[in-house]
């Protein structure tokens, strides 16, 4: 099999790159989504892949996307934080337009294929996949294969309400999403200043409020973490996205953890996904393999 585009469509940035038959990727970049305008959003995704075609020689499109995403038909019901393919079908447009083949998944799916092929779930049979962006995406990986429910809504943790303090309930994705914890660090900066997680982070190693604001996010997540463990009962917990990548996140839920009732009854590891920010990518890629694989 020749090489794969792959696309990681974030409520703030379309991560991109060229996947190899041997599942390595081999280039990647990214650039701004266009959340609310349909035709600057393909306009931009359109020259993105002819611009692999022109340096290339390309087998198919892949596309991990937020959002209850059919499989088989590519519709997407609603898209995230991505409302300019709200009930529109990305698998369609993108065929029509360049003639080749397009399969699309949820990206806490992809997440999750990318771990149990060649990550950090590898041998388990039941895990939860979290990934934290913008929002919070999931997959419940179960018995062997993905749950994806009785209408494709499985796993989406991110409606999950984790703050009861105000008259206002608010969800994992406002709560727990990394784009709030960036909200509230640029308030108490003063700055509308592009900020990378790193920053934040760094920052906190000497900032005692910082750190507290840090610690004050990871409650919702690690609250999350607990109502899913004792439901589910998994193996493993594994954690995504770019922000996984700081060390002190996944030691600071393990730490958190520990202070609830009943844990030690269900502890489990809480891990970060070997492939962090390309673990979407990754996983459209091996969804497109076996996708093709059914169909020819």
């Amino acid at each position: 099999m020749s090489n794969v585009i792959v696309f990681d469509f974030g409520g703030t940035k379309i991560k991109h790159g060229l996947v190899n038959a041997s599942g390595n990727i081999i280039t990647a970049s990214t650039y701004k989504t266009e959340t609310n305008d349909l035709d600057r959003f393909l306009n931009h995704l359109f020259s993105t892949v002819r611009t692999y075609q022109t340096s290339y020689d390309i087998r198919g499109i892949a596309i991990s996307m937020p959002g209850y995403i059919d499989v088989h038909t590519g519709y997407s019901e609603r898209a995230g934080a991505i409302t300019a393919l709200d009930g529109k079908n990305i698998k369609q447009l993108l065929e029509k337009e360049v003639s080749l083949p397009v399969e699309t998944e949820n990206d806490g799916n992809c997440a999750a294929l990318a771990e149990r092929n060649t990550g950090n779930a590898q041998g388990c049979e039941s895990f939860i996949c979290m990934t934290i962006g913008t929002g919070i995406g999931g997959c419940i990986y179960l018995n062997g294969d993905i749950y994806r429910g009785s209408r494709l809504r499985a796993g989406e943790y991110g409606m999950m309400i984790t703050h009861l303090a105000s008259d206002y309930k608010k969800n994992m994705h406002q709560t727990a999403g990394f784009s709030n914890l960036v909200k509230d660090y640029k308030t108490y900066k003063q700055t509308n200043e592009e900020v990378e997680g790193a920053d934040i982070f760094e920052d906190a190693l000497t900032d005692p409020h910082v750190k507290k604001m840090i610690d004050s996010w990871i409650e919702h997540i690690s609250r999350g973490i607990f109502n899913l463990c004792v439901t589910l009962n998994p193996e493993k917990i594994l954690i995504g996205g770019g922000v996984s990548a700081q060390p002190y996140l996944i030691q600071e839920i393990n730490r958190q953890l520990k202070e609830y009732h009943y844990w030690h009854e269900f502890e489990i590891p809480v891990v970060p996904c070997k492939y962090q920010n390309d673990a979407g990518m990754l996983g459209a890629f091996y969804h497109f393999k076996k996708m093709q694989a059914v169909k020819n």
